[in-house]
């Protein structure tokens, strides 16, 4: 006898329903920083995308779309994603369409 039927003895005139979790739509509550820098990487240029607040899975998820939609090259690591050279506007643009607000730092 398992639970179930234990349950049903005890409430005979319970239905069973099915119950569905409602799944919670992520949401950023601080905008994404987008920042240029060159300093420590031997003079090669990289933009930084810093403040991320989800799983790292989506965390890798937005790197790998933003570097196939640009045809660049980067990776992501301790919750930023680095990109190869000096692409913000291009970046803060499709982020800006993938429903985030982004903040420019940097000349």
């Amino acid at each position: 006898m398992d639970i179930r039927d234990q349950l049903k003895n005890l409430f005979p005139e319970h239905e069973e329903q099915d119950f569905q979790i409602p799944e919670e739509k992520f949401e950023q509550k601080e905008a994404l920083i987008c920042k240029f820098e060159k300093k420590g990487r031997n003079g090669k240029p990289v933009t930084l995308i810093e403040g991320f607040e989800g799983t790292d899975e989506d965390l890798k998820n937005l790197s790998k779309k933003i570097k196939t939609t640009l045809g660049i090259g980067g990776s992501e690591k301790d919750g930023i994603i680095i990109i190869q050279g000096d692409n913000r506007d291009k970046i803060m643009k499709i982020l800006h369409n993938l429903g985030y607000k982004t903040k420019r730092v940097g000349g």
